[in-house]
């Protein structure tokens, strides 16, 4: 990675922008303040609300951060499709005795005022997820001295990354938590995703920015597996999911290392668009018959998931998470990144030396 860059962080370690609520100010305060990047998410959040976390993370550290924004999606959803879902969850807003969401509630996320925003008020890291900004957005942000990344899923994801003149592509493995960064929804491809390790070399040898690698990572040694492969630094959110200083729900963090939810899958069920989340009741009824329709679906489901967990109910929650879930340790977020690096010294000393002996 250029040197600028990675003197904004001096360890490899990047907490991934977990929207709903998790990745607060406290959370990616403490990453930084331990060495790594923390990075707020704003999405799903107002360009107002995404400026009052700025600042809020700014009164708790004088570190440089990231702010993570979803870019705008496409009109390519079926209304008649997103009808017969709604139909579908019926039963379950009587349930959670709640009213559906209304699917048409916006599709751009406040993108046009949150650039606004992060021009007016530069930050040091932005990053985008679900496509590529165009090359007029990152230059603006490059005149107010922004560093750019944009997630990849594919070889010709990152090649696209690159041509928008991005400082680096964030290459996401098909073992992440949350929502895949695809660039175009394409369902024939659902569960075809590259798995970390393979994506980060076929990466490495289509592009010539940095890479920051992410997928499933739990451990320093997996970090140091990355970096050999070639990424520049890991980005890791499940890790951090289960934080002290995480913004999610209790019954979310339990549910990483409870033995009721033994695996995760890629599902439509909350959203409409691929995301890794621990199988549960709903993913299990609804997953196989949720169309395509993001963020309709998302905008639909946001009710049955409040109301799921207000009362308590983690079987009709969206508890996104890696592959690596289970490996999750409930830690203050420093002491997490301490760890990570203590264990990357220690795989990489054991790499120095030809292995264990």
């Amino acid at each position: 990675m250029s040197s600028a860059l990675t003197d904004l962080f001096p360890l490899p370690i990047v907490q991934a922008p977990m929207a709903g609520g998790v990745s607060v100010p406290q959370l990616a305060a403490a990453v930084c303040e331990a060495g790594g990047l923390g990075f707020l998410a704003a999405g799903y959040k107002t360009a107002d609300g995404m400026y009052q976390e700025i600042k809020q993370i700014r009164s708790l550290t004088t570190r440089p951060f990231g702010v993570n924004v979803f870019l705008p999606q496409p009109e390519y959803a079926d209304p008649a499709a997103v009808d017969v879902y709604a139909h579908q969850l019926a039963g379950e807003a009587t349930w959670y005795e709640t009213e559906l969401g209304d699917p048409e509630s916006g599709r751009d996320d406040g993108f046009e005022a949150k650039l606004v925003v992060l021009r007016d008020n530069p930050v040091p890291v932005a990053s985008f997820h679900f496509g590529v900004p165009s090359r007029e957005v990152v230059d603006a942000l490059h005149r107010v001295g922004t560093f750019v990344l944009a997630a990849a899923t594919t070889p010709d994801e990152a090649r696209a990354v690159e041509r928008a003149g991005a400082d680096a592509v964030i290459a996401q493995g098909v073992e992440a938590g949350g929502h895949q960064g695809t660039h175009r929804d394409v369902p024939e491809t659902d569960g075809s995703g590259l798995g970390l390790l393979s994506l980060v070399a076929q990466v490495r040898e289509a592009v010539g920015i940095p890479i920051v690698a992410t997928g499933g990572i739990m451990r320093g040694g997996q970090i140091a597996a990355v970096l050999a492969a070639g990424a520049s630094a890991a980005q890791l959110g499940t890790a951090f999911l289960a934080t002290h200083e995480s913004g999610a729900h209790a019954l979310h963090k339990q549910a990483l290392t409870n033995p009721l939810f033994v695996r995760t899958e890629l599902t439509r069920a909350f959203s409409g668009r691929p995301a890794r989340g621990l199988v549960n009741r709903f993913l299990r009824e609804h997953g196989p018959y949720a169309p395509s329709a993001y963020p309709e679906l998302h905008h639909l489901t946001a009710p049955l998931r409040k109301a799921a967990a207000k009362a308590g109910d983690a079987q009709g929650m969206a508890l996104w998470a890696g592959q690596g879930h289970r490996m999750a340790r409930e830690l203050p977020a420093g002491q997490l990144v301490e760890v990570l690096a203590g264990e990357l010294a220690t795989a990489r000393a054991m790499l120095a030396g030809g292995g264990a002996r």
